[in-house]
C-alpha cells in the first residue's frame, strides 16, 4: 500500500509540482490511513470501500482531531483516490460520497505595531547570531513571506539596490519590496556577518545556521520563540504571526487588497479579504468601546 502512496508523492512533486509542505502533509494523512486500513486487515486499496473510508474519519473524531485536520485528511484521501482512478488502479473512488466538515475560519492572530517593534528589537547585541537573527525578523515583518521561503532564500534572491526579494513557491516567483530597517538589517548581516558565518563558500543559501548550514524550518521556529518570550509578549508567536501582522497593519494603514494579495502571494483575494475583516473587527470594537450608543 505504501508503493501506491510514495508513487503518488512523486506524482505531487515531479507532474503537480506541489510544495515540500504539501508534499509531507499528503505523505503524513495517507501513510496514518494505510495503518489504519492494515489494522482492518485491508491490504490494497482496491478493497477499500466508502464504509472503510467514512470508518476511519470517525476514528480521527474520537482521537478529538479538529475539524481543520480532519478536512484536510479528506482532501489528501481524495486526491490520493482519484489518482488511484486514473492510474487504473481502483475501478471507483470510495471518497466519492465523502463530505468534509464545516471548518470555522478563525481570524489569524496578530501582533499590535508596538509589540512588533518590542519584538524586532530584541536581537541588539553585537554577535554574528545577532546580526543574522535581526535580519530575518526584519525581513519577514517587511514582506510578509512564509517561512519555507525565507529559509529558502538565495543571496542572489536579494536586489540590494532596488530594495527587494524574489520569493519562490510552487515553481513560480515574486518579487516583494522591502523597506528601510530591513535594508539596514540586511546589508549589515550580508555584508558584515555572512561570509564569518559560512565556511562552505559554495553554499549560496542567504540565512544559516551557527554551524554554517543552510537555515532549518524548525531552528528559525525557536528563534522566533525565544525572542518572543525575551520581550515578554504573552501571546503565541509563530513566523506566521509576523506574516499576518505584516497583512494586516497594511490593509489598515490603507493599502489596496490586491497589492497585498499579490506580495503574499495568496492565489484567491478572499484569503487577503480576512484582514479586511480583521481590521472591520477592531473598527467595531472601538466603536461599540467608545461610542456613547455603542
Amino acid at each position: 500500500m505504501r508503493t501506491e502512496i510514495d508513487n503518488f508523492i512523486s506524482y505531487l512533486r515531479g507532474v503537480k509540482k506541489k510544495s515540500e509542505n504539501t508534499v509531507i502533509s499528503y505523505k503524513r494523512d495517507l501513510y496514518k490511513m494505510a495503518e489504519y486500513f492494515e489494522g482492518m486487515d485491508i491490504r490494497n486499496f482496491s478493497g477499500a470501500v466508502g464504509t472503510n473510508v467514512n470508518s476511519y474519519i470517525l476514528y480521527l473524531e474520537r482521537k478529538g482531531s479538529a475539524p481543520s485536520t480532519i478536512s484536510r485528511n479528506i482532501a489528501s484521501m481524495k486526491s490520493f483516490f482519484h489518482y488511484l482512478n486514473q492510474e487504473g488502479k481502483i475501478a471507483r473512488e470510495p471518497t466519492d460520497l465523502i463530505k468534509p466538515p464545516k471548518v470555522v475560519k478563525q481570524l489569524p492572530g496578530i501582533l499590535s505595531i508596538e509589540e512588533v517593534d518590542l519584538l524586532l528589537s530584541q536581537p541588539s547585541g553585537k554577535s554574528l547570531k545577532d546580526h543574522r537573527d535581526k535580519a530575518m525578523l526584519e525581513l519577514l515583518y517587511a514582506t510578509g513571506m512564509r517561512v519555507s521561503e525565507l529559509i529558502n532564500l538565495k543571496v542572489n534572491d536579494v536586489n540590494m539596490q532596488l530594495g527587494y526579494i524574489s520569493c519562490h513557491e510552487n515553481n513560480g516567483e515574486r518579487a516583494v519590496p522591502f523597506g528601510r530597517a530591513a535594508k539596514q538589517a540586511l546589508t549589515k548581516y550580508i555584508y558584515n556577518t555572512r561570509s564569518s558565518m559560512v565556511k562552505d563558500q559554495s553554499i549560496d543559501a542567504l540565512f544559516v545556521n551557527c554551524s554554517g548550514k543552510p537555515m532549518s524550518r524548525q531552528g528559525f521556529w525557536k528563534l522566533i520563540k525565544h525572542y518572543g518570550e525575551k520581550a515578554g509578549i504573552s501571546s503565541d508567536i509563530t513566523p506566521h504571526t509576523l506574516r499576518h501582522s505584516f497583512a494586516a497593519h497594511l490593509v489598515a494603514n490603507g493599502a489596496d487588497l490586491k497589492a497585498v494579495q499579490e506580495m503574499m502571494g495568496h492565489s484567491d483575494i478572499s484569503t487577503t479579504q480576512i484582514y479586511a475583516n480583521l481590521t472591520n473587527n477592531k473598527i467595531r470594537d472601538v466603536y461599540a468601546k467608545a461610542h456613547p450608543r455603542g
